[in-house]
């Protein structure tokens, strides 16, 4: 199976299809909607075969797509039919488990995404579950408020560095990890890399987004069941 993987950021949404290199982006934004978004992936991706979509959607998801409208981004998200509208069959999951679920090595594995705000998922035995752990308390605010790019901004590098690694070995006792993956746009940033830390890249969401589309080799008798769950 082809499977076309759309990574939605808040500044830029990048597209990338299972058989092929290129990588291929426009521009995300506050006046991003869902229409806008199918629009210009079918314009871009018009030359390009694939029999299958995974979206990596900056918010909470549910069964039917998307369940809260994102804060970065235009209005319309929730429960948006993107099936019917790019005519093909189509798994949305939060932007984070695409990363998680493309740079997982086994084990029990946590994973933060550090860009605009804070991404987390855990992933462990074949099955992931999308957390919020950016809303949890970290000193005087939350950890979205110090480890987001606001607080890069604010903060400088080193600072920003140490918090990462406090919140870092916090969470990954609360959560019984055997590794962090850390990813998104500021990973690289991170320096140096805590203990227990692995550094992912945004490719981990185009092969997390592949992934998400494996499925267990059944008798021909009945539906093949995906390898991966993702815990809604």
């Amino acid at each position: 199976m082809d499977v076309l993987v759309v990574d939605i950021g808040g500044s830029r949404v990048k597209l990338k299809v299972s058989n092929g290199n290129e990588v291929r982006r426009f521009e995300s934004g506050p006046d991003l909607t869902p229409q806008t978004t199918v629009a210009r992936v079918q314009e871009l991706t018009a030359d390009w075969r694939f029999d299958a979509i995974s979206i990596g959607y900056p918010g909470t998801v549910n069964a039917n797509g998307p369940s809260a409208e994102p804060g970065n981004l235009g209005c319309g998200w929730v429960e948006f039919d993107f099936e019917a509208a790019l005519g093909k069959p189509v798994r949305v999951v939060n932007d984070a488990v695409l990363q998680a679920l493309g740079g997982y090595e086994g084990g029990r594995m946590l994973f933060l995404g550090l860009g605009t705000g804070v991404g987390s998922a855990l992933v462990t035995e074949h099955v992931v579950v999308p957390l919020e752990l950016g809303c949890l308390t970290w000193k005087d605010a939350t950890v979205w408020d110090w480890l987001g790019r606001d607080a890069l901004k604010a903060h400088g590098v080193d600072e920003w560095s140490r918090d990462v690694a406090g919140v870092t070995a916090m969470l990954r006792e609360a959560c019984v990890a055997d590794y962090v993956l850390l990813g998104g746009g500021n990973a690289h940033k991170v320096k140096p890399l805590p203990d227990g830390t692995r550094l992912g890249g945004n490719e981990h969401a185009f092969d997390g987004g592949y992934r998400l589309w494996e499925e267990m080799v059944e008798p021909h008798d009945r539906p093949s069941p995906p390898v991966w769950r993702v815990v809604r």
